[in-house]
């Protein structure tokens, strides 16, 4: 299915953060094409170290709610997305990744080395950045779903304020250590159109070549 709406420019320029949702549900057919997309977003190494647990029931929805502190987003939205970081993906074989880049012709025997050797992986363990690795790859493919989502004519509410261990009980992964919440997406159809709460000037945060040293 492909009903895109806007270009990625006009995604970017359009979307709006939605706290409240019409009830109308997100057809099956557009909640896949997201999530197809999401899974298009690049990851360190191509390790593809997140997951996504997508919640439609009420009773789902109602237990994030209750996670985020009451915040009426999933409550509301129909689809709520929850974006897992995977901190241990990168010490499984994976080689399934490996062959795929191979056959696709992307990857040669050198890039292929260098991927089973996890040196960077390593590197980043022994200086206690897996975690953050892992979480900088799922929030890239929160990005995708919200853009694509404002392309498709949906609306979305990236949420980062709940109790992670009441997040992880409500998607069953509390027993699970090595897995970590990076952000939950709420989708659906907004009651309203948002008023953009506009940005600074581009050049209160955009620099050449280094970070002033007034800032």
């Amino acid at each position: 299915m492909t009903t895109q709406t806007l270009s990625v420019p006009d995604a970017i320029r359009t979307r709006r953060t939605t706290r409240h949702y019409r009830p109308d549900p997100v057809p099956r057919e557009l909640l896949e094409e997201l999530l197809d997309l999401a899974v298009e977003a690049p990851t360190a190494w191509n390790m593809q170290d997140r997951s996504i647990v997508v919640v439609t029931s009420e009773s789902g929805r109602r237990n994030l709610s209750s996670a985020a502190f009451g915040q009426p987003q999933p409550l509301e939205a129909p689809v709520v997305l929850v974006f897992v970081a995977e901190t241990a993906a990168w010490e499984a074989s994976n080689t399934d990744i490996a062959e795929l880049a191979g056959r696709n012709g992307a990857w040669n025997a050198e890039f292929t080395a260098m991927f089973d050797s996890r040196a960077e992986f390593h590197s980043l363990h022994q200086r206690g950045l897996i975690r953050e690795n892992a979480v900088k790859n799922a929030m890239i493919a929160a990005t995708y779903v919200m853009l694509a989502a404002t392309s498709l004519g949906l609306s979305s509410a990236p949420m980062n304020g709940w109790d992670p261990d009441l997040v992880k009980k409500a998607i069953g992964i509390d027993d699970r250590p090595d897995l970590a919440i990076t952000v939950m997406v709420a989708l659906g159809y907004s009651d309203a159109n948002p008023p953009h709460p506009g940005r600074r000037p581009r050049e209160h945060t955009v620099f050449a070549e280094r970070y002033p040293a007034d800032r």
